[in-house]
């Protein structure tokens, strides 16, 4: 249930913009003539790879600390992540004097608890299959007073993730936001799109809002369909560790089943494929939950129909082992192996 949860709307988002302008980077928007060319329309990359932290998430964690009052951050924040947000919250409370403990699953990329732990966070690893994040979460307030931060149930988060939407809007030329038919984004438990949804609605009611997930955590996908939250199978496997939610958050469920006008999903050799024109092709390093949106583009699976389109790159901490092996086939293609 929703409880005291309040529902952010798009003047929130507008508030969060002014208060998170000053600690985040307003991201460009880029163009490729080799993305345009497949697309068959003009595509604006919203380029938050390039992000503080490297994802989007900075945006959700520095404006949920700072909604904070002193006596809460005095007891220091607790986050359960994947990756991206612990990352951003631990930059974020290291920013502000705040102590910060982040539950992390055991098989979470090296390179983001590295960083989280950089930034001064506690991590507490967990068993995604044998344990719950949010019971470990609950235990760890119980213990220390703190304030949970969850990556979608949060107002505030939800409110900042959506200047996303906003900059990118507010940078399109006239003429492009005129003729703008999609909005694009990755989905794991659903915020990025929430918040985004929240500003394409207001200012732009005629773009398509489409989410993408990977296969087998196609979860809003299916809610989409049924109209309730359904659960990903135990045991699904995707190289996006960023998008695997068990379930679309209940918060941004709320949003995205008002908003959006779709949702997708992409395999691993799509999200493969993505990660490498990205890198020959835009000379941006995207992980695979940041390149879904992009995949889903350049397989086909949504269409532009002829008009602008915006693709959100969310985020580019990928695992350099895993981008090793990604690049091992196109190295041998290029020498003729």
């Amino acid at each position: 249930m929703l409880g005291d949860m309040r529902v952010p709307d798009f003047a929130d988002v507008e508030l969060a913009a002014l208060d998170i302008a000053p600690h985040v980077v307003r991201t460009p928007l880029l163009r490729s003539p080799a993305l345009d060319a497949i697309a068959g329309a003009p595509v604006w990359l919203k380029a938050e790879n390039l992000q503080v932290t490297g994802s989007f998430k900075a945006r959700g964690a520095f404006h949920a600390l700072l909604s904070l009052r002193a006596d809460q951050r005095a007891k220091g924040v607790i986050a359960y992540s994947t990756g991206n947000h612990g990352q951003a919250i631990a930059w974020a409370a290291r920013q502000l004097g705040v102590a910060a403990t982040i539950v992390m699953p055991i098989d979470a990329p090296r390179n983001k608890v590295e960083r989280a732990l950089a930034q001064g966070a506690r991590v507490v690893h967990y068993d995604r299959r044998h344990e719950s994040r949010e019971a470990i979460g609950m235990r760890l307030l119980g213990e220390t007073g703190g304030t949970l931060i969850p990556p979608g149930d949060h107002p505030a988060v939800l409110a900042a993730q959506g200047t996303v939407a906003l900059e990118a809007l507010q940078d399109l030329p006239e003429a492009a936001l005129d003729n703008l038919g999609l909005f694009a984004a990755p989905c794991g438990g659903g915020g990025l799109m929430a918040g985004c949804g929240l500003v394409v609605d207001a200012l732009n009611p005629g773009a398509r809002l489409i989410a993408a997930e990977p296969a087998g955590f196609d979860d809003t996908v299916r809610s989409l369909r049924s109209g309730h939250r359904e659960i990903n199978a135990p045991g699904a496997t995707t190289l996006c560790d960023a998008l695997q939610a068990t379930t679309p958050a209940e918060l941004p469920f709320e949003i995205n089943k008002r908003f959006l006008d779709g949702a997708v999903a992409v395999t691993d050799a799509q999200v493969r494929a993505a990660i490498c024109f990205a890198l020959e092709e835009l000379r941006l390093l995207v992980e695979p939950g940041g390149a879904v949106a992009l995949a889903a583009l350049l397989a086909g699976v949504i269409n532009l129909e002829g008009r602008d389109g915006v693709i959100v790159l969310s985020g580019g901490n990928i695992d350099l082992p895993l981008l090793q092996t990604m690049l091992q086939p196109t190295a041998a293609a290029a020498h003729g192996t």
